[in-house]
């Protein structure tokens, strides 16, 4: 992880100095079955304030509670904000573990440059989570279904209404249990594909992890329902890219052009979010070696061509919220196109389901994945 250290010129406190007060009183923990996604949370959370005249100041883990801030920060106003999505997950050995933190925090640290924010050092920084889920450590659920939650989330607070780089920041991290990230369970997703509305572009920050991403693509999913869709599926340019799909990157598993078997993702050009578990499929499809693997351009021509010829074997999202989220149809230009699933998973998705479930909460790691961990909590 010496590439995220050498790139951090203004460093977090350390998380030795952490202030920690304890809530006196705690909140009664929900049953793990019955978890909606990010309705929950924990006793405490984690805070560090910043600014340019005094640089970061000691972290506090504090009991949870509401923010104070004032009504002109340019997180409010500007959207001068960005945050994080990782997972702790409770071993059969009762150990608690974090799947590939320092992915989160290089990802983090590159969407705060795009937003102007500061650096910060992502090992001090995750050793500060890491003793905010010690102290919460009850509240990872002792479940393979369920995780622990955990939201980094970066502000510019500066109290004035000028476009600019923020003078004063907020770093915080809450936590909260958590299920199946999609209300129907383990069942194929069914998509809306419309060039109508654009989710990223080359230039902007579709590669980063900013609200705004998200906030302005409320409106289209509220459409992909009414169309009687799950998700919406963005696609790009006028050939009609295939991009991302709500809130997970894509892949696709077929028999290509040149008749060969290849799982394939877009590729990383700036408009796609280098997701963590996206990261980790390439690399176990990749030790695999049973197929081809790759990073390429693909269009809904393509796609449309590949089923017209029964080329296409499955598609699926991934994502830290989701983990693999087969895909079961897309409806495109007024046609339900059709993605082969047998039952409610199909066999790639559910393989891969497996393998990283495997390595997420059974803790039964691959000698080429032996950074799939960083330390037990």
């Amino acid at each position: 992880e010496t590439e995220c250290l050498h790139s951090c010129s203004s460093y977090i406190s350390k998380a030795t100095d952490t202030v920690i007060q304890l809530a006196q009183t705690h909140k009664t923990k929900p049953d793990p079955n019955g978890l909606v996604f990010g309705t929950v949370f924990t006793d405490h959370m984690l805070t560090i304030e910043w600014s340019l005249e005094e640089g970061w100041q000691k972290p506090h883990i504090q009991p949870f509670g509401n923010l104070s801030i004032h009504p002109g920060c340019s997180a409010l106003h500007y959207a001068v904000q960005l945050f994080e999505g990782m997972k702790a997950y409770r071993g059969p050995d009762n150990k608690v573990r974090l799947f590939r933190p320092m992915i989160n925090m290089k990802r983090m640290l590159k969407s705060a440059h795009r937003a102007c924010l500061p650096s910060f050092d992502c090992a001090e920084l995750l050793e500060c989570i890491k003793k905010l889920v010690e102290v919460d450590q009850d509240w990872v659920p002792h479940s393979d279904s369920a995780s622990l939650y955990i939201r980094p989330t970066f502000l510019g607070t500066e109290p004035t209404l000028g476009v600019k780089k923020p003078n004063k920041a907020l770093l915080f991290v809450i936590l909260g249990p958590v299920g199946s990230y999609f209300s129907t369970g383990a069942k194929p997703v069914s998509l809306w594909a419309d060039s109508k509305y654009i989710r990223a572009w080359r230039g902007g920050t579709g590669d980063c992890k900013m609200g705004g991403n998200y906030g302005a693509s409320i409106y289209a999913q509220y459409e992909a329902v009414d169309y009687g869709c799950q998700q919406v599926l963005w696609l790009y340019g006028d050939d009609h890219q295939i991009t991302e799909v709500g809130t997970m990157n894509l892949f696709l598993y077929w028999i290509n052009e040149k008749g060969e078997e290849e799982l394939a993702t877009p590729p990383l050009d700036g408009i796609i979010l280098p997701g963590v578990t996206r990261q980790s499929i390439l690399e176990l499809g990749r030790k695999w070696g049973e197929f081809k693997v790759s990073e390429r351009y693909l269009t809904m021509a393509d796609l449309r061509q590949a089923l017209e010829e029964n080329r296409v074997r499955e598609m699926f999202g991934s994502g830290t919220a989701c983990v693999v989220s087969p895909v079961g149809r897309i409806l495109y230009q007024g046609e339900n196109l059709h993605i082969p699933c047998e039952g409610s998973f199909s066999p790639l998705a559910s393989r891969l389901l497996k393998e990283l479930t495997d390595i997420q909460v059974r803790h039964q790691t691959h000698n080429t994945l032996h950074d799939i961990f960083y330390r037990p909590i």
